[in-house]
């Protein structure tokens, strides 16, 4: 069963998810959802590839996740995923308003079926205030939505706050 990884911007979360990635003893393939749509956005995705070591696979897949994560999964192998905010946010935007829905249930039909380890990353967004715009307030209800079920699949569950783990749910690190 996958771990889930969550925690606000520059909380650490990407930085544990790949330690533990690293400590699997696996073959690591990352499996990236961001899209490159500015330069401050490039800029971020490079520095995460910086991060990595260089002998793990890449795969960027923006939309397809529940389908890429069938193909490449493995008992032998740990796939990373970074991050489902980001992936959410491309369905949002895409055109075929329809696709959220049958992406995310096609993730959550998924989540338990996956052989080797599941590392999956996610932006805890909604513990602000309820934003101002329609798009906006979709996303947090989406994103809260998304996280419940998610959580629900996984065997345990991570708060990265200040790069420090808090255990939400399943084993110690």
């Amino acid at each position: 069963m996958p771990d889930l990884i969550l925690g606000g911007t520059r909380s650490g979360k990407s930085r544990l998810a790949e330690s533990l990635a690293n400590d699997s003893g696996l073959a690591v393939t990352c499996i990236a959802t961001a899209q490159a749509g500015d330069n401050e956005m490039a800029r971020r995705i490079v520095e995460h590839r910086c991060r990595r070591p260089a002998h793990w696979r890449l795969l960027e897949e923006p939309l397809a996740l529940a389908e890429t994560l069938r193909w490449h999964a493995a008992v032998d192998r740990c796939l990373l995923v970074d991050c489902l905010t980001l992936w959410l946010t491309n369905l949002l935007l895409a055109e075929d308003g329809q696709r959220l829905h049958t992406e995310c249930a096609s993730l959550l039909e998924v989540l338990g079926e996956l052989p080797g380890r599941i590392i999956l990353v996610s932006n805890e967004t909604g513990l602000g205030v309820v934003p101002l715009g329609e798009l906006s307030r979709r996303y947090i209800d989406e994103t809260g939505r998304l996280h419940q079920a998610v959580a629900e699949r996984c065997e345990r569950v991570v708060f990265t706050v200040a790069g420090l783990p808090m255990l939400l749910k399943g084993e110690s690190l």
